[in-house]
């Protein structure tokens, strides 16, 4: 368990540094696709539930399943490397954000506060996606949790949500979701499809 939680503290040095350090030129990413997909706020409740989704994932495996706690360990600090290394070489950013909002209501004001605090850069691969998917491929995988169909459907259903929140609250563009699907077949294929990966886990859990 410190092995993980090392890297959570050195992955959130990184990741405010690159939110804070000064950059010349931030490359805007965009795809057409973009500007169809219309603003909805109640979209926020998925994207906050986030945080509970992946925590909860993660303590859940840890205490349940040592192997595919191991395996999801792999597959987060795998993605959110290569995304730490993405945002140094290739400052990036969007537009997307509504500059006005035709609605009042909580909702609103949620998405607003979610604005003010995170900014709009340093967006792919989608963190938000990719842990999503890792955090249900490893309970959709996870034998301890096969007789769990509620479970494993919620969590089903979760994921989807909080990867369509990322684009209809305009926090993301449709490129940093398909960066994020493609990283995550990667991974899927090394961690879960190569025995050496199997064999570390198995042994790691042991």
């Amino acid at each position: 368990m410190i092995g993980p939680l090392v890297y959570i503290i050195l992955y959130l040095c990184a990741f405010f540094y690159i939110e804070k350090r000064p950059v010349e030129k931030l490359y805007i990413v965009h795809m057409a696709i973009d500007d169809h997909i219309p603003f909805c706020e109640y979209f926020v409740i998925p994207y906050f539930l986030w945080f509970v989704y992946f925590t909860g994932a993660v303590l859940l495996l840890a205490f349940y399943d040592r192997r595919d706690y191991y395996r999801l360990f792999i597959m987060l600090a795998s993605g959110m490397t290569l995304f730490i290394i993405v945002s140094l070489l290739i400052p990036n950013g969007h537009e997307l954000r509504p500059t006005h909002f035709d609605r009042d209501n909580l909702f609103v004001h949620m998405v607003q506060a979610l604005y003010r605090t995170d900014t709009p850069t340093n967006l792919f691969p989608s963190i938000h996606c990719y842990n999503s998917l890792a955090a249900d491929i490893a309970i959709q995988n996870s034998k301890d949790l096969s007789g769990k169909k509620w479970l494993r459907a919620g969590s089903f259903v979760l994921c989807w949500l909080i990867i369509l929140a990322t684009v209809f609250l305009k926090q993301h563009s449709v490129f940093d979701l398909l960066t994020a699907f493609a990283l995550t077949a990667v991974m899927y294929v090394l961690v879960y499809g190569r025995d050496t990966f199997r064999n570390f886990c198995n042994a790691t859990a042991e």
